[in-house]
């Protein structure tokens, strides 16, 4: 595996400890917002190994959708997820008048894991000689 995705997954994996680490204490808002980075990066990873890069967020979520999701190289569901991460994630860092649930925190961050471990296994065998 390449080395930039190394540190983009390191980045992640960082992402979902600080984001569990903000849940434990009691800063649901914010675990969200490092939940969703975490997605984020890794969408990211995914579309760098396809020579993409995006500069906005929705474009890297639309892209995610059109290369990973809509041809089922991965789980569309965590398309989904992505999505739903990037809404939680407004709400979390933007929405004052919103409050980020506890079980919502920890739903965004297992969803983080699991796109975590698709990704690697997707990088993976990506890399592996056929």
């Amino acid at each position: 595996m390449k080395a930039e995705y190394v540190d983009i997954l390191k980045r992640a994996g960082q992402s979902i400890e600080a984001a569990e680490l903000l849940r434990q204490q009691g800063l649901y808002g914010f675990a969200v917002s490092r939940a969703y980075y975490a997605m984020f990066y890794l969408a990211e990873a995914l579309l760098l190994s396809k020579g993409l890069a995006f500069s906005k967020h929705s474009a890297v979520i639309a892209a995610f959708g059109e290369h990973f999701a809509k041809p089922k190289a991965l789980d569309p569901m965590l398309h989904q997820h992505l999505i739903e991460a990037f809404e939680k994630r407004q709400i979390g860092d933007y929405a004052f008048e919103e409050e980020i649930e506890p079980a919502d925190a920890r739903s965004q961050i297992e969803r983080a894991r699991t796109f975590l471990q698709a990704t690697q296994a997707w990088l993976a065998q990506q890399s592996s000689p056929s």
